[in-house]
């Protein structure tokens, strides 16, 4: 089995992410001030969501693997919302020591 030597990193991606992340967001303000920078309009932004969907949806093996993952969070979120309801509803038992201080107990004659 071969092994490729690792790539030193150099320039931008040698930067602490901080540091990449200053610098980029000054590239972009400097380009909104500009005047240069894109924008997408909500039919670009469409049309480019589109694209990507369309792209996804060819993996099937992908499609499968999100759509069991949703079906797992549903059910679990499901159970947890079942159980929280029947907490809800079941009275709470106070402990003796708990209600002693709390409130006056009434003796029955």
């Amino acid at each position: 089995m071969e092994t490729t030597p690792q790539k030193s990193k150099r320039g931008f991606a040698s930067m602490d992410p901080q540091k990449q992340k200053e610098i980029a967001s000054r590239g972009g303000k400097a380009a909104h001030a500009k005047g240069t920078a894109h924008e997408f309009s909500s039919e670009e932004a469409r049309g480019a969501g589109r694209k990507g969907g369309l792209v996804v949806s060819r993996d099937r093996a992908h499609m499968v693997a999100i759509g069991r993952e949703g079906g797992f969070m549903r059910a679990k979120k499901a159970k947890l919302r079942l159980l929280q309801s029947t907490q809800e509803t079941k009275p709470t038992e106070k402990s003796p020591e708990a209600s002693a201080g709390s409130e006056p107990q009434k003796l029955s004659a």
